[in-house]
């Protein structure tokens, strides 16, 4: 894509593989599952178009980034430490950060851990969740989840058997990555196969891979050469490491533990579409959000968008994420 460079950068023991374009302050790009760089393609220009040094990184387990083997190696911890690491070895003081999807918690429990170093967080479909701290002796969050499921199987329990998921996405890249970017984006409810989204939830007894769905063509924001990239990345770096970030989800009360009272205090930012029902973009969890954030500048679900917010309406998202960061000056 003209004007975004790629390089490796070494951070936090990592060989991090990260496209970038502009100069001025650091706006850090944090993707998902199963994602890369890739999907902040519409951003970087912008940004750079702004005045600001974007940089999309692939995470870890991702694309041309390390992929340890390692599933501790998955901890919220490590994932907090790549993005510190990077603002350190891009020579900076500071950063804005950005996430989406699992980029999202990594952004938002970067900026709470560490306001020294970022100045601001925007982050997009998942919103901020305030540590909980540690649970009760012999009370997991897969207990939780199971309660909340009430019989049924959650793709984020799925994913934490081991060899599972990520063998039969691995068996089939194609149904996997472009599967997951039809299955949970907004062009399901509007094709009538999800009137109401898909929350992640199926019976059990059945694969995750059987619950994504095809489409008949396209959705107007992903050509085939997106999902050629997409499917190329990821059956080059295969799911293992991406799965693997579900499989520390246990471990994320105790580490966010010391944090239990804290908030983040810098400026924030939150947008997502009204009809994302995947990862807890709920009313009760935007109220809580809110309420939580003392410097909330901005919050939006867009009307008819789904999971994938900053591809399926990249003019809406630019022009909301570009005033936000605007307003860090003002």
């Amino acid at each position: 894509m003209s004007g975004i460079t790629h390089r490796q950068v070494e951070a936090n023991g990592l060989s991090v593989h990260i496209a970038e374009q502009g100069e001025g302050p650091l706006v850090l790009l944090c993707h998902g599952f199963p994602e890369s760089w890739y999907s902040w393609r519409h951003q970087l220009p912008a940004l750079a178009a702004a005045g600001y040094h974007a940089v999309a990184m692939d995470m870890r387990g991702y694309g041309s980034t390390t992929q340890p083997q390692e599933i501790a190696s998955y901890s919220i911890s490590h994932l907090i430490g790549d993005v510190v690491g990077m603002v350190a070895a891009l020579g900076e003081q500071s950063a804005v950060v950005v996430g989406h999807d699992w980029g999202a918690p990594v952004a938002w429990w970067s900026a709470l851990m560490r306001p020294d170093l970022f100045s601001a967080v925007a982050c997009m479909s998942v919103p901020y969740l305030p540590p909980i701290g540690a649970l009760p002796e012999g009370t997991t969050m897969n207990d939780l989840m199971r309660i909340k499921a009430n019989g049924l199987d959650y793709y984020r329990l799925y994913f934490q058997e081991p060899a599972l998921a990520d063998t039969e996405l691995d068996a089939d890249p194609t149904r996997g990555m472009l599967g997951m970017l039809y299955t949970i984006s907004g062009d399901i409810v509007h094709d009538g196969v999800h009137p109401q989204g898909w929350d992640g939830h199926f019976p059990l007894g059945q694969r995750f891979i059987d619950q994504l769905v095809l489409p008949q063509t396209l959705p107007a924001w992903l050509t085939q050469a997106d999902v050629d990239y997409y499917v190329g990345e990821i059956s080059r770096s295969g799911f293992f490491g991406g799965v693997s970030w579900y499989r520390n989800i246990n471990s994320i009360p105790a580490i966010l533990a010391p944090f239990v009272g804290s908030t983040i205090r810098r400026p924030s930012f939150y947008i997502g579409g009204d009809l994302d029902v995947i990862a807890g973009n709920t009313p009760d969890s935007i109220a809580a959000m809110k309420a939580a954030l003392p410097d909330l500048r901005h919050c939006e679900l867009l009307p008819g968008a789904g999971h994938w917010i900053q591809q399926e309406r990249a003019a809406e998202v630019n022009e909301a994420l570009l005033a936000f960061l605007g307003s860090l000056d003002a």
